[in-house]
């Protein structure tokens, strides 16, 4: 894929002056003498006030993603487990195996806010009606859960991965998902395919000016909509897919989010985690697979280890 508050304010103020003359006529006893003497009233201003619309906080009340927080996600599409953790239940019932899972990362004065992490535009093999070789889900199974997320006061992070595809053009068709105040963005740079490639069949790359044209547009939407700081995603295993990662830029209203998801032993991630990382450019996330790793690092291990994740998503 720490908090500062995000307020607004716009008032438009409107001044009617409203002068009024009133005349008192004194008379001497003679009706000789005439003497005329104008008061102006006073003059009272009247205010017009445009209220801005309340700004929405985040699910733990503020308006940052990481303040005090730990975040630790299911990963997964829709209606399979084949993907990931996620879809092995609906979106209600996994919240019991996901909150389990996020029990472990919880320290004093810094407790676990739950994520679903929601595989939108799924990769494929063929090319499929839009020739990009990825596929978008139902939106109707996206509302599910983010009808759910508010339930269960979870965040929810669409994840894209685009085949063919450039992740600003997929991303824009999730705009209208992406304007709730807690729904995020990843990007799954491993399924960015170039011209002639067919993902599975290679590694996926993007560059960091991609990366930037849609952070700047997911900037704008979120400042448009005046909507709570957003995770910004990147997922990542090898350093090659992110070209020029050092020059991705910082938003005002994102938080970027380099998310390790190398698989293996916990040696093996532990490599990769150093090999790839940028702790001081971006938020650590950090993947754990109920799968692939064996033996799977205990959340302990973690917090021990990788001090600076505070991101952890199990697939």
């Amino acid at each position: 894929m720490n908090r500062r508050g995000i307020a607004f304010s716009a008032v438009l103020v409107v001044l009617t002056s409203v002068t009024a003359c009133s005349s008192d006529v004194e008379s001497s006893d003679q009706g000789a003498t005439h003497t005329t003497r104008t008061t102006h009233a006073k003059t009272t201003p009247v205010a017009h006030d445009v209220v801005p619309k309340p700004v929405p906080t985040l699910p733990n009340g503020g308006y940052r993603v990481f303040d005090h927080n730990f975040l630790v996600a299911y990963y997964g599409t829709a209606g399979t487990g084949s993907l990931g953790v996620l879809g092995e239940a609906g979106p209600d019932q996994i919240m019991p195996r996901l909150l389990r899972a996020a029990k472990p990362f919880a320290r004093p004065g810094r407790p676990t806010q739950p994520v679903f992490e929601l595989i939108v535009s799924v990769a494929q093999a063929s090319a499929g009606a839009g020739g990009d070789y990825s596929n978008d889900i139902d939106r109707s199974a996206v509302q599910r859960y983010i009808d759910a997320a508010h339930r269960h006061r979870v965040l929810l992070v669409l994840d894209l991965q685009t085949g063919r595809s450039d992740f600003l053009t997929v991303a824009k068709r999730w705009a209208w998902a992406l304007k709730d105040p807690w729904v995020g963005l990843a990007l799954d740079p491993e399924w960015r395919m170039g011209p002639h490639q067919v993902p599975a069949h290679v590694i996926g790359s993007v560059s960091a000016s991609e990366v930037n044209r849609t952070s700047a547009w997911l900037n704008q939407l979120t400042a448009t909509n005046r909507l709570p700081q957003k995770v910004f995603m990147l997922h990542q295993f090898t350093p090659s897919m992110i070209r020029n990662i050092g020059k991705i830029s910082r938003r005002t209203h994102l938080v970027l989010v380099q998310h390790i998801d190398g698989y293996g032993p916990p040696k093996a991630k532990l490599a990769t985690y150093n090999r790839v990382s940028r702790p001081h450019r971006f938020r650590m996330g950090f993947k754990l697979f109920y799968d692939e790793d064996k033996p799977r690092m205990t959340p302990a291990q973690v917090l021990r280890e990788l001090p600076r994740v505070r991101f952890v998503s199990f697939q």
